[in-house]
């Protein structure tokens, strides 16, 4: 399979490079030139297949080149296998709607399904090609911890995290920055979340620092970040095995997640409505409804990893949208820096057809996390609760919230809920007593590159 970036289609790449780069050099974000699609027949034969088979057949479809499917498989296995669910994802109910629990793994979140794989695939491509390399990434609260999990202690690899300093819950901090391995960095930036990405974005598009410091990422902009994703969409409707599509809750903060459905969709997965549920911090809700594409200031929420105004992985939709027109997409990417994009009304319902949205605020979510426990005896997180509440809004049947992240992560938020919260698993329980070892920088990007060059 050969991708291409947003910006710029006429040149294709292997899965390597995009794998590797992360972003393209243009600014662009990789997609594959053509989605595989499957039929009937080929849904049939994934449709009993345990989780790491399936995600075996899947992520296959999209990397063959790169890896053989018995390495493939290997590495699979040894991604999931510190999962305290053996299948990796549990289905729950929840009354008329069903939870698809994804914060099973190491650091409690989603984000580890994706990058516990990505961090034993640079595992084996640096075993094969003797090569070193630094990974940038920009965290709104689980993605670096996560990534520090699945990269600490490998060898020829460094990670940087950056998070906006006092933005993130305290659990979700220490997760991070109680560590000791040396090839771990943790920087606090004096911004929010949009800063900590604009600030990996302008570090990857400075070609010359890029290049010199072998630098990838982590977020989910990486193209590999995506295909781990999908997978889970894909073994739910198999799961369920429900004779009408179903219906997807996202809490949403920068669209790699819902994007995942989005591409388990256009490979042919029966999916009805992907509900895009955001917090107060609105764009995408707004976006999707009425056609804003406009950022404004960032509110910090008890749901802190939706506290963006700037969704990267909404470029890759925009991009489809336009009949994969990379010089429309181009055009469009200048409008959203300057803060003046409106979709227009074709795309707006092009968008539609797939996409429905909404949003709660503070009080509503603080209300579902309070009903719910009441009536099912369930402590959810507050970004839980967001898709939860926005499914409950829309009123569609047969709805799977997709559950991003374990309570234990958000005690403030329960504490002020339901006046308890949970603790955090037994294996996890140290960090809440251990000294924390982070930088706290200026919003500079000289700043944060000298740090970087000083740490190599």
């Amino acid at each position: 399979m050969n991708y291409v970036s947003t910006r710029n289609n006429k040149n294709e790449l292997h899965f390597k490079d995009v794998f590797i780069k992360g972003l393209a050099d243009d600014g662009g974000l990789f997609v594959p030139k053509n989605v595989k699609s499957l039929n009937s027949e080929d849904l049939d034969k994934l449709r009993n297949l345990s989780y790491n088979d399936l995600a075996c057949e899947i992520l296959n479809l999209f990397c063959s080149d790169f890896i053989n499917k018995k390495d493939l498989k290997t590495i699979i296995t040894k991604s999931y296998s510190t999962f305290r669910e053996k299948e990796v994802v549990k289905i729950s109910n929840l009354g008329s709607i069903k939870l698809l629990e994804l914060y099973h793994g190491p650091t409690l979140a989603f984000k580890d399904i994706a990058m516990q794989f990505i961090g034993n695939l640079y595992d084996y491509y640096l075993s094969k090609n003797n090569d070193f390399l630094n990974v940038i990434v920009a965290t709104s609260g689980d993605t670096g911890a996560a990534a520090i999990d699945a990269i600490k202690g490998k060898n020829n690899m460094n990670i940087f995290v950056l998070h906006p300093n006092n933005k993130i819950s305290k659990v979700q901090r220490k997760l991070m920055t109680t560590g000791n391995e040396k090839n771990v960095f943790n920087i606090a930036i004096d911004g929010n979340f949009d800063d900590c990405q604009n600030l990996v974005k302008a570090m990857f598009s400075d070609l010359e620092f890029s290049k010199s410091i072998k630098m990838t990422g982590v977020n989910s902009i990486n193209w590999a970040r995506i295909i781990a994703q999908a997978v889970y969409y894909f073994y739910t409707c198999f799961k369920l095995n429900s004779s009408k599509p179903i219906s997807f809750s996202v809490p949403t903060g920068n669209f790699g997640d819902v994007f995942a459905g989005y591409l388990a969709k256009k490979m042919g997965l029966p999916i009805d409505k992907l509900i895009v549920a955001t917090n107060q911090n609105d764009i995408l809700h707004r976006a999707i409804s009425k056609g804003e594409y406009r950022s404004k200031k960032v509110e910090q929420t008890i749901s802190p990893s939706m506290d963006i105004q700037l969704a990267s992985n909404f470029e890759r939709l925009i991009y489809y949208i336009n009949n994969s027109n990379s010089e429309i997409t181009a055009e469009i990417m200048k409008k959203i820096k300057e803060n003046v994009y409106q979709i227009d009304k074709i795309n707006l319902e092009s968008i539609q057809k797939d996409f429905v949205s909404g949003s709660c605020n503070e009080n509503e979510t603080l209300d579902i996390i309070k009903k719910y426990y009441e009536k099912n005896n369930v402590i959810l997180d507050p970004h839980t609760a967001v898709g939860v509440g926005v499914a409950n809004k829309l009123s569609l049947n047969d709805c799977v919230v997709l559950s991003t992240a374990h309570p234990c992560k958000f005690p403030d938020a329960t504490e002020n809920a339901i006046k308890k919260y949970e603790n955090l698993p037994k294996e996890l329980e140290h960090v809440l007593n251990k000294d924390e070892n982070f930088e706290v920088l200026k919003n500079d990007i000289e700043v944060v590159k000298n740090f970087v060059k000083s740490k190599i």
